[in-house]
């Protein structure tokens, strides 16, 4: 296997590289600014849908430096929108988990296998919430391990140190499916349509949260949307369910911002989350909603009506 043996280069000869692939620089000055504190491998990342169809090395005509950081900006200013609302979507779902299994079946419910139906998984994501709950400086957590000589508190403590991956997976596996769907019903969601969103958006939650490219990205753990229910909600989807399962999903980004948007709705309605990213994505100059999934009459249905 070779050997990687090319140099470093200096911010002035990365703005020559891009200049020497046809990206006009017309402010030098700005664009070393720019790959100074955000990295040219970084931003190069996003030249592809700026360069000519099978040649990534070779910018359309035209194309300026501004055009590309714009681009980079605007998937910055989208990871934070997506990041907002699944932060509010993970504390809202552990809430109510907390809640319903906890008054279901008592306060260390979450340590029980008999109430999983996966004990594998289960014993997996006890193994995790003992490493957050070791990294935590709750004083909570503190308070309950000197006063009462346990590592793990009751449920409805355990979710605040909960990450989305376990949170995720405690829905997944419980064994009850009505209590998973009491769980649901707050959503207006069936309870494998909510257990499969969960899924997926804890991997979009990592993406935004590790900075990385978000607006053109393929996802290889889809969603599945809902097939009937809320009625609303349907329209807006793509493609619009039919009933059945579609067995190949999307993997774009566009039915997981119509999901976040439909809760978002129910847990901080008063917010304006969804005008905010029909907003965003509205105000760019290059048309980024086609690689994002987006169907032409987006615009029209009704998540994104104003």
């Amino acid at each position: 296997m070779p050997a990687y043996t090319k140099p470093a280069e200096s911010y002035a000869r990365q703005l020559v590289i891009l200049g020497g692939r046809g990206l006009i620089i017309a402010d030098p000055v700005f664009a070393e600014h720019c790959l100074r504190h955000h990295n040219y491998y970084r931003i190069s990342a996003y030249r592809f849908a700026l360069t000519v169809h099978g040649n990534p090395d070779q910018f359309l005509p035209g194309t300026t430096f501004e055009q590309l950081w714009a681009l980079y900006d605007y998937d910055r200013q989208l990871r934070h929108l997506v990041l907002e609302a699944t932060k509010r979507v993970e504390i809202s779902v552990r809430s109510r988990w907390a809640y319903e299994v906890g008054h279901r079946h008592g306060c260390q419910a979450y340590e029980s296998p008999a109430i999983f139906s996966d004990g594998v998984a289960h014993t997996k994501t006890l193994a995790k919430l003992d490493q957050e709950l070791g990294r935590s400086s709750e004083d909570f957590v503190a308070h309950f391990r000197r006063t009462y000589g346990t590592n793990r508190p009751p449920i409805w403590a355990i979710c605040e140190v909960m990450s989305f991956g376990p949170t995720s997976m405690l829905y997944k596996i419980l064994s009850e499916q009505n209590l998973r769907q009491v769980i649901a019903d707050t959503y207006q969601l069936d309870e494998r349509a909510l257990g499969s969103f969960l899924h997926h958006l804890n991997i979009v939650r990592n993406t935004c949260a590790h900075h990385s490219r978000l607006w053109n990205r393929k996802f290889t753990i889809t969603l599945q949307p809902p097939i009937s229910k809320p009625p609303a909600l349907i329209p807006s989807l793509d493609p619009v369910p039919t009933g059945v399962p579609n067995p190949k999903a999307p993997d774009k980004l566009y039915n997981t911002l119509v999901m976040l948007a439909h809760m978002m709705e129910i847990i901080q309605p008063t917010g304006g989350w969804r005008h905010r990213v029909r907003e965003l994505i509205v105000a760019q100059a290059f048309p980024v909603s086609s690689s994002m999934g987006f169907p032409a009459n987006w615009l029209t249905r009704p998540i994104w009506l104003p």
